[in-house]
């Protein structure tokens, strides 16, 4: 009896870093390598994230791209087609620890797995589902912005809205980037 050809394990990447670091920019520039190489790509995103594209990925500079719009993680996985061998996921940090888990399922099932969100949020306490992303993670990029104020290497956001849910999606006129001295809880 033939033993079943074992799959090879796919790989888990985590793009992080504050608002204004260019996340979703080098998210992008990945999707397009990867399409450039021929590689079946499928972008997702939360549905909490409506700033720039309703159906899509976007920078802040307006740079959009199409995307499946999903309000949880296990979605995805009925989305994920066979032949796709590039599944990118944006704002990791709108998602429930179970992002975690539908990663290591597609990272098993031998696709290579690109996240991107927020490692830190307003107050400067990492957000659960992006923590654990690292910590499986087979690559990390960590990105900086400048900070507005001192223009020093930012790792912070920088809350301006009023507004004290932990989940607040903004751009420019509700976030800062800031240094950690800078920054203000």
């Amino acid at each position: 009896m033939m033993a079943k050809a074992k799959v090879p394990y796919g790989r888990i990447e985590v793009v992080c870093g504050c608002m204004f670091s260019g996340k979703s920019t080098e998210l992008i520039r990945r999707i397009e390598v990867a399409q450039h190489a021929g590689q079946k790509v499928q972008v997702f995103n939360s549905t909490l994230d409506k700033r720039y594209a309703r159906k899509g990925i976007a920078t802040h500079d307006l740079v959009k791209m199409d995307a499946n719009t999903v309000s949880k993680a296990e979605e995805i996985l009925d989305l994920v087609e066979k032949d796709t061998e590039v599944i990118a996921i944006d704002e990791v940090n709108f998602f429930t620890e179970d992002i975690v888990n539908v990663a290591l399922t597609l990272a098993k099932q031998g696709k290579r797995v690109i996240c991107c969100g927020l490692d830190m949020d307003y107050q400067g306490v990492p957000f659960g589902s992006t923590a654990k992303l690292l910590a499986v993670a087979d690559s990390v990029l960590k990105l900086a912005a400048r900070c507005v104020v001192c223009g020093k290497p930012a790792r912070r956001t920088q809350r301006t809205a009023k507004v004290k849910s932990r989940i607040y999606v903004g751009g420019a006129d509700d976030y800062e980037a800031r240094c950690a001295d800078c920054h203000e809880v």
